[in-house]
């Protein structure tokens, strides 16, 4: 690997191109074609996430935030070739499969994760990535490659460039990995994925307030609007268009004014000309559908569960956990809203206080009973979520930025103190299924997912044509892309989204 230091430039120094992160990023989307055969762990990898993807994917077909999006996106239907949307037979244009399909594996918050400097869900590469191999007539050779190469993109900036303490959203780093992804996918000069990269984080830069107070529906089309985005950059660089230039290290630029300003000094690891790639095993996905912060703290109260007794006799739970963690999805955050019964599905999975409670009460986690109106709001949830706080642990905050991945942790203790003084407590440093848990995520894991998720919405052979397609991406031609949209009843989706207001197209 090889460390690359980004600050800012004065226009006048006129930094050249090769020494821009925007083209040393895309040097490694163009090396990822040059470098051969995909290490064969990665490839395996990226196939686990096509499961993964289609697995949220298909359970969030009936949701609002979905339909809506897939409504927008069948408003532009590709005559030839285009490409698929999830719960249709239609074929629309890249651009518009990558938002509806990229809105559906987001919407339930339950694919893959990887936390560093910053947060992620690499997962949200796949969508326009698929999208635009269906449309270019590539194979799942091609997918497969474009796919490890915004993996690999996408972990260096998170690992390196932190936007959450400057609030800037984290979809900044996906655009410019799915722009580099595309690059890979489709064997584009350096040049052209240059251009892309920088039109791509020009367009796509945001605040945080999507993930703040009152979360809306936006959350889920976040990601999606950055992948249709990288799509149109990509678009309009294969045209010869250039972009604003060094997006990342121009005096007026990302560093400079949205980041630590003119002083802005960062290290980018990226991978040296021939080094495999394989970033993509960083990375972890969910057991459970909430933020990633709240995995190990579902585990842990299914062991504290047994332990405590009559949760009416709680006094107080308070949990010791990383600063992410305490100020993100915990009461550090001062957002009332996470602990409002009424509040929105978004909000309450982005609460670790509610996630808590309920995890102890029912000692697991469903992604849709969990977070129902009647299951929320009821009297004695309420009453134990009041009394859950959480505190930050220099200590936890230490692992969780802990330089060895085996090592790093974003779990947390729990200490909960009984009415008679007595206290039960116990930690967790990593979810079950993390890489490094208890029973970490392998191809069986990921296929019961899928039947899980699948379950009522795909039928048992529909399941089994798509898991065989997917562990055997590799192999499949430009048709054998179909294969990857998991067959479901195509009318009974219709039905629902013609229930939906119309708008605009």
């Amino acid at each position: 690997m090889i460390d690359h230091q980004v600050r800012v430039h004065p226009s006048a120094a006129r930094l050249p191109r090769e020494e821009q992160l925007a083209w040393k990023l895309a040097v490694v989307a163009t090396g990822t074609q040059e470098a051969g055969e995909l290490d064969p762990d990665a490839a395996a990898m990226a196939a686990n996430r096509i499961i993964d993807n289609a697995s949220v994917a298909v359970a969030s077909l009936p949701r609002r935030p979905v339909a809506v999006a897939r409504a927008q996106a069948l408003a532009h239907p590709a005559a030839t070739p285009g490409a698929s949307v999830f719960g249709t037979t239609g074929r629309v244009s890249p651009e518009w499969a990558a938002w509806a399909n990229g809105t559906a594996v987001r919407e339930l918050d339950f694919h893959d994760t990887y936390l560093a400097a910053d947060y992620s869900h690499p997962g949200d590469n796949i969508p326009p990535l698929l999208a635009v191999a269906q449309h270019t007539g590539r194979s799942g050779a091609d997918l497969l490659r474009g796919i490890v190469a915004a993996y690999e993109v996408h972990v260096a900036l998170v690992k390196g460039i932190c936007l959450h303490e400057h609030r800037i959203d984290h979809v900044a780093h996906l655009s410019a990995a799915t722009a580099c992804g595309l690059g890979a996918l489709l064997r584009l000069p350096t040049e052209t994925v240059y251009q892309a990269v920088q039109q791509a984080v020009h367009t796509t830069t945001a605040t945080r307030q999507s993930r703040k107070g009152e979360i809306s529906s936006w959350k889920a089309y976040a990601p999606a609007f950055a992948g249709k985005a990288a799509i149109e950059a990509v678009d309009r660089a294969m045209r010869g268009e250039t972009s604003p230039s060094p997006i990342y290290e121009g005096e007026d630029g990302f560093l400079a004014w949205l980041l630590n300003g003119p002083e802005s000094d960062y290290t980018v690891r990226l991978p040296e000309p021939g080094e495999a790639r394989r970033a993509i095993l960083d990375t972890y996905t969910k057991e459970h559908s909430a933020e990633y912060q709240a995995q190990a703290l579902i585990d842990l109260a299914r062991r504290l569960r047994e332990k405590t007794g009559p949760l009416d006799k709680v006094r107080s739970v308070v949990l010791h956990t990383s600063h992410h963690t305490h100020n993100v999805i915990g009461s550090g955050a001062n957002d009332p809203q996470k602990y409002d019964p009424t509040a929105s599905r978004e909000t309450l999975d982005h609460s670790a206080p509610y996630i808590l409670t309920v995890a102890l009460e029912d000692g697991g986690w469903h992604h849709e009973r969990s977070y129902a109106p009647e299951r929320a709001g009821r009297p004695e949830t309420v009453e134990l979520w009041r009394k859950v706080t959480t505190v930050e642990d220099p200590e936890w905050t230490r692992r969780y930025h802990d330089p060895d991945p085996e090592r790093r942790a974003f779990g947390g203790r729990v200490v909960i103190t009984l009415e008679d003084g007595s206290v039960v407590e116990d930690e967790l440093a990593v979810a079950d299924a993390h890489p490094a848990g208890a029973r970490p995520f392998d191809r069986p894991a990921y296929a019961r997912k899928f039947r899980t998720l699948a379950e009522g919405i795909v039928a048992p052979d529909a399941q089994d044509r798509f898991l065989s397609a997917a562990e055997r991406v590799a192999e499949l031609s430009t048709t054998g892309l179909d294969g990857l949209f998991p067959a479901v009843d195509t009318e009974a989706v219709a039905a629902y989204d013609a229930t939906l207001p119309t708008g605009l197209f």
